[in-house]
């Protein structure tokens, strides 16, 4: 079942350069998501004046979720993005990913209830990513070498149908936000990103593991649901240690709910809806 509503999350941190060419690819969308937010985790003013300068002609309710700079919190950034939804089913894509202009339809396409949704990324080389910036062209030839592994790079709805069920994985590796989809009710369910998560790396990877223990299946989307990254630098992994121990106790103790995520942000007549479900 196609969802009816569909908000489009967008993570950033102080790449406004960056910020603008998503958005342009989202307004190129030949199916719009219901809403876009932007789920800021402590930008600087560049990117607010940014959002506010694209919020009166975007096609879509365009929404700034912004919380105070104090470190790397990308798990509580996104759950003050999705608390704000006001739809049934939440693409998340990251700040530098350009998204091919059938990004939304083909994540509608294959949605499922009960499932979530691996996306694929198509990575871009530095030059290239320079040249974008420069010309503002989204285009991007399939056969340039400037794209790498073209095979994520194939937009095709038949070939979809086909090899999506057969090449999904069961289990959280290569598990990715960057292009991740899932139910809203799945969400709280689990109660989102767990926000004991600070610094780069696995509470995309946590998350989906308690999805998975609380009976939410995983499928990838195959030949759709395109999305470019644009080249940036590699974040600092100074937690990654730390943050490994909290996915493997997750793993050990088949844990299937967090104690510190999204349900502290709902409102209290949605958190209250929740409740009595």
């Amino acid at each position: 079942m196609q969802p009816k509503s569909v908000t489009l999350i967008v993570t950033t941190y102080n790449w406004p350069q960056a910020l603008e060419m998503v958005l342009l690819s989202i307004k190129k969308q030949s199916v719009l998501p219901n809403e876009v937010i932007i789920a800021d985790d402590g930008s600087k003013e560049e990117t607010h004046q940014l959002i506010a300068n694209y919020q009166p002609s975007f096609p879509v309710p365009l929404i700034h979720s912004w919380q105070e700079d104090l470190g790397f919190r990308a798990a509580r950034s996104r759950n003050l993005a999705m608390a704000k939804s006001q739809c049934e089913y939440i693409v998340m894509i990251d700040g530098d990913m350009l998204l091919h202009r059938h990004f939304i339809r083909d994540h509608k396409r294959i949605a499922k209830q009960h499932f979530f949704t691996q996306g694929r990324r198509v990575i871009l080389t530095k030059p290239f990513t320079e040249q974008l910036f420069k010309t503002k062209n989204l285009t991007i030839p399939f056969f340039s070498t400037d794209v790498k592994n073209k095979f994520n790079a194939i937009c095709s709805p038949c070939l979809s149908q086909i090899f999506s069920p057969l090449l999904s994985k069961k289990s959280y590796q290569s598990i990715r936000s960057c292009n991740l989809a899932v139910w809203k009710e799945d969400v709280i369910k689990t109660n989102g990103f767990n926000e004991e998560f600070v610094g780069w790396g696995r509470e995309d990877s946590e998350f989906v593991v308690r999805l998975l223990n609380s009976g939410v299946q995983r499928q990838d989307l195959r030949f759709g649901g395109v999305a470019y990254h644009l080249y940036h630098h590699e974040n600092a992994r100074n937690s990654l240690d730390e943050n490994d121990q909290k996915l493997a106790e997750a793993i050990k103790n088949n844990v299937n709910y967090c104690e510190s995520g999204i349900r502290q942000h709902l409102t209290d007549t949605h958190a209250s809806e929740v409740k009595n479900d």
